[in-house]
């Protein structure tokens, strides 16, 4: 009976402490899910109320109509593509203090901004600021780009030309920048398109306007493309101007690509009338004898291989033919000379030669 009572007494013990180590273990399984939940919500949170771009970042004009809700503002900026989440951006407003604060107005934002430097310029009431467009042409050249910008009286030239013969200042912003090589400027990487830019826009604000439309175009897709064909950015971009300087056509641009590459590849030299007017100065009609013995690294018909640097501002399909060349065994072509910007394709000299004897005696 003794034993049998001790026996009783010992489960007895055991129940409580077995009852505990469960409480314990369900209470440690709570307090890990509430700890991984607040720091997945706060990873959200944060994440959410980051910019919308760290990079590539554009002006965006925004209207806020008289009356506008906390709620009504937030479904605008949204579908302006400045916020992420409306309803975190209308709970930090309340958490400011600035929920109904907020003042109508026209606005010029940038995606580069949080949701609180938003909230701050909203309650400053909306301003305008005047713009001006301007377009640059594909193939332009620096100094093209430099007169057009000079004559329309957005930059003081030789501000303009000091910054742009020094890429290195633009790096940081930039990285891309650091292939070109020492000695060249921005030649060839001021993308060709159309800008608008504030009327009291600073030199440095429409260099880096163009070199972010730049960035856009060389995408990655086009960077490892370059690294298959073991070619830098300053190669690719040189060789896209050459094509952009020679073709009219875009379905020619992957031709004329291949030429020049078929030509690198048994070390030919490219003879593009192209370089030796960028080395002149000017773009002959007719280049002489004379013209193509000039002493220049750009003279491309003296010196094999692509020249140092770009002769001009390539546009997207230029450098796309850059580095996707046309399957083709080409070595020549000369322009047909008949309006339509075509060309003829040979693979031999002699019948190079033949084509411009038939397209001279027509």
């Amino acid at each position: 009976m003794i034993k049998s009572l001790n026996k009783s007494g010992n489960n007895m013990d055991k129940k409580p402490s077995k009852f505990k180590k469960i409480i314990i273990s369900i209470l440690i399984i709570v307090l890990v899910v509430a700890l991984i939940s607040f720091f997945g919500l706060r990873s959200y949170y944060n994440s959410q109320m980051a910019p919308m771009a760290v990079e590539n970042i554009k002006d965006i004009t925004v209207e806020i109509p008289q009356g506008s809700s906390t709620v009504r503002i937030a479904s605008i900026l949204k579908d302006r593509g400045l916020i992420r989440n409306e309803l975190f951006f209308r709970y930090t407003a309340k958490t400011l203090g600035l929920d109904g604060s907020l003042k109508a107005g026209k606005y010029v934002l940038n995606n580069g901004m949080t949701p609180e430097e938003i909230l701050e310029s909203l309650q400053t009431g909306g301003i305008l600021k005047e713009t001006v467009s301007f377009t640059i042409p594909e193939g332009f050249e620096l100094h093209e780009i430099i007169s057009r910008l000079s004559d329309m009286g957005l930059i003081d030239k030789v501000r303009f030309e000091e910054l742009v013969s020094n890429p290195k200042s633009f790096e940081e912003k930039y990285p891309i920048l650091k292939d070109i090589p020492e000695g060249l400027n921005l030649e060839g990487y001021l993308y060709p398109d159309t800008y608008e830019i504030f009327v009291d826009a600073k030199e440095e604000d429409i260099i880096e306007k163009m070199l972010s439309r730049f960035t856009q175009v060389y995408s990655d897709e086009i960077a490892n493309k370059a690294n298959d064909l073991n070619m830098t950015l300053n190669e690719v971009i040189s060789l896209a101007s050459i094509i952009e300087r020679e073709g009219k056509l875009d379905e020619e641009r992957p031709m004329i690509s291949a030429v020049f590459h078929n030509r690198l590849s048994i070390n030919q030299p490219l003879e593009s009338c192209a370089t030796i007017q960028f080395a002149l100065g000017e773009r002959k009609q007719v280049l002489s004898y004379k013209d193509l013995e000039i002493e220049s690294d750009y003279n491309t018909y003296r010196n094999s291989g692509l020249p140092p640097g770009p002769i001009a501002s390539p546009g997207k399909k230029s450098i796309e033919a850059a580095v996707n060349p046309a399957d083709v065994p080409y070595k020549y072509f000369v322009s047909n000379e008949d309006g339509t910007g075509s060309h003829t394709f040979s693979i031999t000299y002699q019948d190079h030669l033949n084509a411009i004897d038939r397209i001279r005696n027509k």
